[in-house]
């Protein structure tokens, strides 16, 4: 059985990969390949509790007799919510600042990076648009940033074959600056979570790597411009039907839910609080400064539904099922025990975490980035390694504790993998909807030089640990 659920879970991130082709939606892939392994997990219960869970189902049991049914509430109670739990959180941290964003953007809050983009020459242009983009990735989700930034974009620049290298620059920054931070990309935010790093150290780590791997594809990029560019004249969107807010109120706004979002590692240091519960916090502020400043269009019934909220929420809550469907996957074969005998073939024949951090930027260029990364995670955690007793180097073994460099590569390596090919990233994958870019001219125009710029940034990390 569990080959089975392996080879499910094989099959499904050949679908997952391969859905550019087939056309068949990756979060559906995900949370059917999760659910179908639980189910699959718990008729066959018995044999996996009693390999990895005999000790704490005794416990359960309180010298009951074991029975099929008992067997299943013990695995429904004690195994599986413990993964729902995990990823609930992640799906409500999700939730909660797509939600901020929505609410920042139905204001106004971001119509000043239109005013920014006010230059006709093309390189400055590119380092505004990277620059702009990569801040505003660290805050928020990839394909939120992504989003907002290709349709202000679109509307710039009438020039299709500029969109396309204008974009490209956009997912670059949008994945390189997500990387930075554990808030700005799921991959982080899990390793946050579990209590594998700490926010302060993962960025301080990151941030050389990041905007190496951001600015070599960038610079290459604007080498093929031309000196200068036309721009479309875009006329600020008309606000009177859906806020009354002037810049100012615009900017305080701005301040509370992007500060808030900065505010969360600090609360969940002083807490010890799951990081969602401080997103909601700031959620619920920006959502009383929001009705205060807007309570005449409240009473009045005047909100309108504008087209880039309702693109930004279909594209996250796809994101928070496909995220979620990936955890209860994993999860299910983690139980299996199979993994652990995967971790001891690597520790013991590779026993090279550069080769595995490599090999994980590879996978992800064809498998998504969040797939690949808790895949590779899923086989250490901070409790397995230091009770791991075929390993003898304890250096090998430093790389594994918190804040240990196998985290912070795997994290890097996956979500640099998405900037080779579109395929490999949400954010590629917005590009190719909004742009119709074809995967072999990203390849060969952006992919090839962003793999160089992973590269150099992997070998910044090597010299600076």
């Amino acid at each position: 059985m569990a080959f089975i659920l392996v080879s499910i879970l094989l099959i499904g991130y050949v679908l997952i990969a391969t859905g550019y082709v087939t056309n068949v939606n990756r979060a559906a892939i995900a949370m059917f390949v999760g659910t179908l392994g639980w189910v699959l997990y718990i008729c066959y219960g018995t044999d996996f509790v009693m390999s990895q869970h005999q000790q704490g189902y005794y416990d359960f049991l309180s010298g009951a007799a074991s029975s099929s049914s008992n067997v299943k509430q013990y695995i429904a109670q004690n195994i599986f919510l413990k993964y729902v739990g995990k990823g609930a959180e992640v799906v409500l941290f999700l939730f909660a600042t797509m939600t901020i964003v929505e609410i920042l953007n139905n204001n106004g809050c971001f119509d000043f990076l239109s005013e920014l983009l006010k230059t006709k020459n093309s390189r400055k242009l590119l380092w505004m648009m990277t620059i702009i983009t990569f801040l505003i990735s660290a805050n928020l989700d990839n394909l939120t940033t992504t989003t907002m930034m290709l349709v202000i974009m679109h509307k710039l620049l009438p020039n299709r074959r500029q969109r396309m290298i204008y974009g490209s620059a956009i997912v670059l920054a949008a994945n390189c600056g997500g990387a930075l931070t554990v808030i700005g990309d799921p991959n982080g935010l899990i390793l946050w979570n579990n209590g594998i790093v700490t926010a302060t150290n993962f960025s301080a780590s990151l941030a050389l790597p990041c905007l190496v791997a951001c600015c070599i594809p960038i610079y290459w990029l604007g080498r093929n411009l031309p000196e200068h560019i036309d721009l479309q004249c875009v006329a600020m969107p008309y606000r009177g039907d859906d806020t009354n807010l002037n810049r100012w109120q615009r900017i305080l706004m701005l301040i509370v839910g992007i500060g808030g979002l900065w505010f969360i590692p600090t609360f969940h240091n002083i807490t010890k609080l799951s990081p969602f519960l401080g997103a909601l916090c700031v959620l619920s502020v920006l959502w009383i400064v929001n009705e205060i400043f807007n309570h005449r269009l409240m009473n009045a019934d005047q909100m309108i539904q504008r087209p880039v909220p309702r693109v930004l929420q279909y594209g996250v809550i796809q994101l928070m099922l496909f995220v979620l469907g990936i955890m209860l996957a994993i999860g299910a074969i983690r139980e299996t025990g199979i993994i652990s005998h995967l971790t001891h073939f690597i520790d013991t024949n590779i026993h090279n975490v550069w080769i595995i951090g490599i090999f994980t930027g590879v996978i992800s260029c064809f498998l998504d980035t969040f797939a690949t990364c808790m895949s590779i995670v899923s086989l250490y955690s901070v409790v397995d390694v230091t009770n791991l007793q075929y390993s003898a180097d304890p250096n090998y073994m430093s790389f594994f504790v918190q804040n240990g460099l196998f985290w912070k590569i795997i994290a890097y390596s996956s979500a640099m993998g998405g900037n080779i090919l579109l395929i490999g990233s949400v954010s590629g994958l917005a590009l190719m909807k909004m742009e119709h870019i074809h995967v072999g001219w990203y390849l060969r125009k952006v992919g090839l030089i962003a793999m160089i710029g992973w590269l150099i940034g992997l070998f910044v990390m090597w010299i600076l640990s």
